[in-house]
């Protein structure tokens, strides 16, 4: 399904590489600053033999670099590096042409922009890495020694490519055929500590060769804001990523301006359904030349404004959805077959909004809010009574079956702030999961009974609102701990129903970017 893994360097090679930087952290000769063009001087980061270099020729303003280096990947890092200490906001731009391949080249040998807090080999990083290949990746590591996580695109060599750093937001901005440059889905939370370095990299993916690559029309700018702010718009993007500790890769899907939400994994895993505009699309999780798709709408008959609160039955033939129809104002659910037709109405009262599946396939569990609270439901797939699972007058939302069936994982404000609870299907033995200080939402169990996703907010956020600094996390059913896998912008919309990919080993969320409204959004 995710674009394949590049090679990386056995943990015994990687400690061998960190020792062998101790004695310093900046290898390779220093070259005079008026030789570097617009920057300060060069080094090696980590182990590389021969040492790199870089040359600079003022005729054309073409900077061509030459390196060996086994990788920038899991904790250590090793590659030449052009670079200049730059402080606040900023953007570096070029164009990147790699010379051509010899026997024993990498297809993922990599052409880097990039900003780094430090010239250590395990340092905060973001870059964005051409390879050999065509795939580009926004590549960072969040702290000192975590593993190197990735968003990456198989589309192509872009002509032009953009780092820019706003704030603690992180975007890669991309031209395939010299149109403007554009947002390109990619987009992080990183924060750099001061004055952090700005530069060019090569590395060969490969510690026996040595590749080069030039970067030309360099352009290194600080950002100010404008006097006249510019209109804003708001861009989706939907992502799937690797819950892997040591590879958590997220691949592009699909990206625009607008608002998509709410991503549910078909069962075949080839698919993606989401909403946009009130209607309920599909989108292939890769194309066979490795592009990005176009999404496809999905046939629902009469029904409209439909919600982010939709999802597949365990069978896949069915799609449950929250949409209201002619006649019957306020949503409802409503089931229609997976392929697409005319809606049949499960819920008699309105402000019904489906959540899961049962895993027999034969109930549907649903919230109704009641004046800033909530409760959840459930309901025969067939329709019919519906049996209230929680009562009160706090908030009980988001409820998602385990696996197994035997529980039912849901958040509530029960007790205070919203934590991770779960009850069993009949709605008794409630216990809370979640003890800490975030806002835990959407808890989705994973398909292999392992795993519990769950968007959290920081603890002074009120609510379950969009477009916030949020963070996926992992809670491992087996101990009880929690991990952060990805930090975004998102919120209501990035997971709302289950959408876990059959694997257990991925699942699909969405992020947002607020960008200049004339930005056109992605084009190939």
């Amino acid at each position: 399904m995710l674009l394949s893994r590049k090679a990386s360097a056995p943990l015994a090679a990687v400690s061998a590489l960190a020792l062998a930087f101790t004695a310093s952290r900046v290898a390779a000769a220093q070259a005079p600053a008026d030789s570097l063009g617009i920057f300060e001087s060069q080094s090696d980061v980590g182990s590389v033999t021969p040492p790199g270099s870089a040359t600079y020729d003022s005729a054309t303003g073409v900077y061509t670099l030459r390196s060996a280096g086994a990788n920038l990947w899991e904790r250590v890092d090793a590659y030449h590096f052009v670079w200049k200490k730059v402080s606040g906001d900023i953007s570096l731009t070029a164009d990147i042409t790699f010379a051509a391949a010899g026997p024993n080249s990498s297809p993922h040998r990599k052409a880097l922009l990039m900003f780094r807090q430090t010239l250590d080999p395990d340092s905060v990083y973001a870059d964005a890495a051409l390879h050999g290949v065509g795939l580009t990746a926004l590549q960072y590591r969040s702290s000192q020694g975590d593993t190197t996580q990735d968003i990456e695109f198989n589309i192509g060599a872009p002509q032009r490519l953009r780092l820019e750093k706003r704030g603690d937001t992180i975007m890669l901005f991309i031209s395939m055929h010299g149109e403007p440059l554009h947002q390109s889905g990619a987009s992080i939370k990183l924060h750099f500590d001061g004055s952090f370095y700005a530069g060019l990299g090569m590395c060969s993916h490969n510690s026996d060769a040595v590749e080069q690559a030039s970067f030309s029309h360099v352009e290194l700018q600080p950002l100010t804001p404008p006097a006249t702010p510019a209109p804003m718009a708001l861009y989706s993007t939907l992502k799937t990523i690797a819950i892997n500790n040591d590879s958590r890769i997220a691949s592009v899907i699909l990206t625009g301006r607008g608002k998509m939400e709410a991503p549910n994994w078909s069962r075949d895993g080839k698919t993606l359904i989401f909403n946009r505009d009130g209607k309920l699309w599909t989108v292939p999780v890769t194309e066979s030349d490795g592009s990005l798709a176009d999404a496809t709408p999905i046939n629902i008959g009469d029904a409209g404004d439909c919600t982010g609160s939709h999802g597949l039955s365990p069978d896949g033939k069915w799609i449950a959805m929250t949409c209201t129809t002619p006649g019957h104002p306020g949503r409802r659910v409503y089931i229609v077959p997976a392929g697409g037709g005319s809606p049949r109405m499960i819920t008699e009262n309105p402000n019904s909004y489906f959540h899961s599946w049962s895993p027999d396939g034969k109930t549907i569990l649903f919230t109704r809010p009641n004046h800033g609270g909530g409760n959840i439901y459930s309901i025969s797939a067939n329709g019919g009574p519906e049996t209230a699972l929680t009562t009160g007058t706090g908030l009980s939302d988001d409820p998602d079956f385990s696996a197994d069936g035997h529980w039912i994982y849901f958040n509530s404000d029960r007790v205070g702030g919203m934590q991770i609870w779960r009850m069993r299907p009949d709605g008794s033995d409630p216990q809370q999961i979640t003890f800490d200080n975030m806002r835990n939402w959407t808890a989705h169990p994973s398909p292999d009974g392992k795993s519990i996703l769950i968007l959290s907010y920081p603890s002074d956020v009120t609510g379950h609102p969009a477009d916030k600094d949020v963070t996926l996390r992992i809670l491992n059913i087996a101990d009880g701990k929690i991990r952060d896998l990805v930090q975004i912008t998102g919120g209501s919309g990035t997971d709302n129903v289950p959408n876990w990919a059959p694997d257990g080993a991925h699942f699909a969320f969405v992020s947002y970017q607020f960008l200049p409204a004339q930005d056109t959004g992605f084009t190939q």
